[in-house]
C-alpha cells in the first residue's frame, strides 16, 4: 500500500497505522501532529487510526526556541 507522506511517497504494509508509520520513518510520536486527508488526527489515535492506500499525511513538528 502506497501512501503520501509531506509529499513523499512510502510504502507501508496491509494494516498499518499511523503509528507504524511513524516508527517507520524513526519520528517520535510525541512530538508531532498528523494531518490524515484534511483532517487532524489526535495523538492518542495514531495507535488505531489504519491507513488506507492513497492516504495524504502531513507530518508537523514544533521546534521552540528563542
Amino acid at each position: 500500500m502506497i501512501v503520501v507522506l509531506n509529499g513523499k511517497e512510502y510504502e507501508t504494509g496491509p494494516g498499518a497505522t499511523i503509528a507504524d508509520l511513524l516508527a517507520q520513518r524513526g519520528v517520535e510520536p510525541a512530538t508531532v501532529v498528523v494531518e490524515r486527508n484534511g483532517d487532524i488526527v489526535p495523538g492518542s489515535d495514531f495507535a488505531s487510526v489504519a491507513l488506507n492506500d492513497g492516504d495524504h499525511l502531513e507530518v508537523l513538528r514544533f521546534v521552540g526556541g528563542g
